[in-house]
């Protein structure tokens, strides 16, 4: 799938392998397949091809438990334009050294390869995000950034880079695939693609990815909005509240009278519940020590770290860690606010 060209009359298909690994998440998947088969339906032509590969064929289970049964093992697998490899839960994980071979080699023939999802661990691990600039979903962006900090990890919904295609997974996946489309086959085609699915706006890749505390309604104040986007950047060399007040422009106690009317808690309060956020994603998606964990979140005790992680969650660092590797599930619900 080329990005960088636009044809008239192709001739031939692009072909376009989803190598789904274990646990993928199956809205990113179909949210960039969907695009392919409209592009289809509206042209009235063939303009792609997709197989679904595996790295042993068979029947691969999606994170929602739904299991697909794929056309090929990569061994296997026809001739491909772009491979996308899906992942999920457990992405930032994933080890199968057969297959990042084949995913070198395959990318050393031409093909392209793109990642949705936390798949950007994945072509990472693989060696295929070299020199080249990726996104990732913002729950796994700390957790990226200090596995592969030589890479420029951009929080962007969609990065396209050459002929490396990342995007944050969810309906990103949809934007991404509209844009490559568009810079293939024209932009009257990905607007059509779009209204077929009720997808009101193509968003641009460029776009900061909405997290949790964006998207809340209540901080929509911008005074709030403000002041947690400076602890958010603040994490491992917290502000004490004067400094963040300053930094503000606001003082003390207006800070204080803000968080408590908005978020019912102390400012104080909710920095330490950001640093400790960042610390579970970072103790579950990095072998990252607990001690080199608590000082990237603002901790110079380990002792001190984890008697607020306990306080915080109910469980020691340590336990967490375990439990959650082994319950890959539980730990999304977690993150997600589920449990």
């Amino acid at each position: 799938m080329k990005c960088n060209e636009q044809q008239s009359g192709v001739s031939q298909a692009d072909t376009v392998g989803f190598l789904l690994v274990p646990d993928f998440s199956m809205i990113a998947f179909t949210a960039a397949v969907e695009p392919l088969r409209l592009a289809n339906h509206i042209s009235g032509k063939e303009l792609y091809r997709w197989v679904l590969l595996s790295p042993t064929g068979g029947v691969q289970r999606a994170s929602n438990g739904i299991g697909v049964c794929v056309d090929h093992a990569i061994a296997d697998a026809p001739p491909l334009s772009t491979v996308m490899v899906c992942s999920g839960i457990g992405g930032h994980w994933y080890e199968d050294r057969a297959m990042f071979s084949w995913m070198r080699r395959s990318a050393a023939q031409g093909i392209a390869f793109g990642a949705l999802c936390t798949a950007s661990h994945i072509l990472a691990r693989a060696g295929l995000l070299n020199g080249y600039r990726c996104t990732i979903h913002w729950e796994n962006m700390a957790g990226f950034a200090e596995t592969f900090p030589e890479i420029e990890a951009t929080g962007e919904l969609f990065t396209i880079d050459r002929n490396r295609f990342t995007c944050a997974g969810g309906t990103a996946a949809t934007d991404m695939m509209l844009h490559l489309i568009a810079a293939r086959h024209g932009e009257k085609l990905a607007m059509d693609i779009a209204e077929q699915l009720l997808h009101t706006k193509i968003r641009a890749g460029s776009i900061r990815q909405q997290e949790e505390l964006q998207a809340n309604p209540v901080l929509d104040h911008e005074d709030l909005h403000a002041a947690v986007a400076v602890m958010q950047a603040n994490i491992e060399e917290p502000l004490d509240l004067l400094t963040l007040a300053a930094e503000l422009g606001q003082s003390r106690r207006n800070l204080e009278r803000l968080f408590r009317k908005y978020m019912n808690c102390s400012p104080a309060k909710y920095y330490l519940g950001l640093r400790m956020k960042r610390a579970r994603q970072l103790l579950c998606q990095t072998r990252m020590s607990v001690m080199e964990v608590s000082i990237s979140c603002g901790f110079i005790s380990a002792t001190h770290f984890s008697k607020c992680y306990r306080d915080h969650f109910g469980i020691a660092p340590r336990s967490d860690r375990q439990s959650q590797r082994h319950s890959p599930l539980a730990a999304a619900h977690e993150f997600a606010g589920l449990t």
